[in-house]
């Protein structure tokens, strides 16, 4: 997303430093986004490969080469020239002569692009081993999630990165705000006036933000155990979509200012309680390779904020997701209320008004609208008014990672999280995380269990004006 460019994003980094070279996200994602950038001339700057797991540069190149197979059609040309770019630098993180080597494959480079793919546990070993070579100075860092287990441990790792980086050089990337479809709703957000005089408590009765799969862990159950749906997909997905939802329009079109009208909003979450979640397990996931036989980590979250701004204030905003479900999508629904003039009768089972956002697996935006059934009587039914990207005039969009790390490169924090907005982020689901709270079983295939107690329906139906 290219916005009027702040201070930070003034100078672009003059190469790129992927620590955890050979892991399975660059494998999967961080290699095809870099010969994407490559193809459309994005990315005419060295590339420094640093991994502890490999010390042979023809299976380096192998490795880079499968990566690129497995993503698509394959470019000789295109794999050619992104390898041209790349000097690998192998050693151990713990290890200072592994820095050295990595000074010296920077060369007369001043502003790095460091991104580290790594576990959190290396993030304090490798950035002061970044500082020490003096690569920090001037220089940006993109960290993946996950930001911390909750609030003490991401204030730690902030601590951590900001011993090395100023803040508006870190970039905590979650790939979900790069989405196409996710950017869509950005755009779509403030760019229709139909919306926005209508996209407040007075004519919403609820907004639902759903990311479900009909899968299970699929062998992933040891990492599962670790985190849960509420960290792995509610702290972070979740609630950046929410907020990009609930934002308010910002001051400019500044960079900042549309990061803090999303941080706002977050900041204006009240902390969830047992009153505001329902949480699930399938059966069958006890039997999953490296789940506990008496797990009580849930597989399922709904949960409903309260938003505490004038625009929201009494609608909930309902987060769900959960694995091993009737089907896999994600989309965002806004469900209008009733008309407060009723001049046709309606049965009691009319559908409301909606707007929805399908981000995944199809593509979609579509208004739910009532017309009349032909004939005498005046009645109605719901149909869908539904616009679908043409997928043939503008081709896919750039993919996530292609789009971040881009960004990243040249300084725009945009689509990226601070350090304000993963605080308020922890804040709200830190007192539901490891409370005791009872975890119903489901059956796989169905619709997860009853979220009833959490009364969905609006307490309030007026703002001012």
């Amino acid at each position: 997303m290219k916005n009027v460019p702040d201070a930070a994003s003034i100078i672009k980094s003059d190469a790129f430093v992927f620590f955890g070279a050979t892991g399975d996200l660059g494998k999967k994602q961080i290699y095809p986004a870099l010969a994407g950038l490559t193809k459309a001339g994005q990315l005419e700057i060295p590339v420094v490969a640093v991994a502890r797991s490999l010390d042979s540069v023809a299976a380096f190149r192998d490795i880079i080469r499968g990566s690129l197979e497995a993503h698509g059609d394959f470019d000789a040309a295109l794999f050619e020239r992104l390898f041209s770019k790349i000097v690998f630098v192998p050693g151990d993180y713990t290890d200072p002569d592994t820095f050295r080597r990595l000074k010296d494959a920077l060369g007369p480079a001043k502003r790095p692009l460091h991104y580290l793919a790594i576990p959190p546990i290396m993030f304090e070993t490798v950035i002061r081993g970044i500082d020490k070579i003096g690569a920090a100075k001037n220089a940006r860092v993109i960290v993946e999630k996950p930001f911390g287990r909750s609030l003490e441990t991401a204030e730690e790792l902030n601590r951590t990165l900001h011993a090395a980086f100023e803040e508006d050089s870190i970039f905590r990337i979650d790939h979900y705000l790069g989405k196409e479809p996710v950017q869509n709703l950005l755009y779509s957000r403030f760019a229709n006036t139909f919306l926005e005089p209508v996209w407040n408590a007075r004519y919403i009765e609820r907004v639902t933000v759903t990311m479900i799969e009909e899968f299970g862990v699929r062998g992933r159950g040891a990492f599962y155990e670790e985190v849960g749906a509420v960290r792995d997909v509610v702290q972070n997905h979740l609630l950046q979509i929410a907020a990009l939802v609930a934002m308010e329009p910002p001051n400019d079109q500044s960079l900042d200012a549309l990061r803090e009208s999303r941080t706002a909003v977050l900041e204006a979450v009240s902390p969830l309680t047992p009153d505001d979640v329902v949480f699930g397990q399938y059966r069958g996931y006890r039997d999953e390779p490296g789940v506990a036989p008496n797990s009580t980590v849930e597989t399922f979250a709904a949960v409903r904020l309260n938003i505490n701004t004038p625009r929201w204030r009494g609608v909930p905003f309902v987060l769900k997701t959960g694995k091993c479900l009737d089907t896999s999508m994600s989309e965002v629904t806004a469900t209008f209320r009733e008309p407060e003039t009723h001049v046709f009768i309606e049965s009691d089972n009319a559908q409301p008004n909606r707007v929805v956002f399908r981000l995944s697996p199809d593509v979609f935006t579509a208004i739910d609208a009532r017309a009349k059934v032909p004939g005498e009587e005046m009645t109605g039914e719901c149909i869908s008014l539904v616009a679908r990207p043409d997928a043939k005039t503008h081709g896919p969009g750039v993919a996530p990672y292609e789009r971040l790390i881009g960004d990243a490169l040249e300084g725009d924090r945009t689509l990226f999280t601070t350090e304000r907005g993963i605080n308020a982020a922890w804040r709200i689901v830190d007192p539901v995380v490891n409370a005791g709270i009872p975890v119903a079983t489901y059956e796989p295939g169905s619709r997860g269990p009853d979220t009833s107690a959490l009364k969905l329906t609006s307490v309030s139906a007026m703002i001012p004006g």
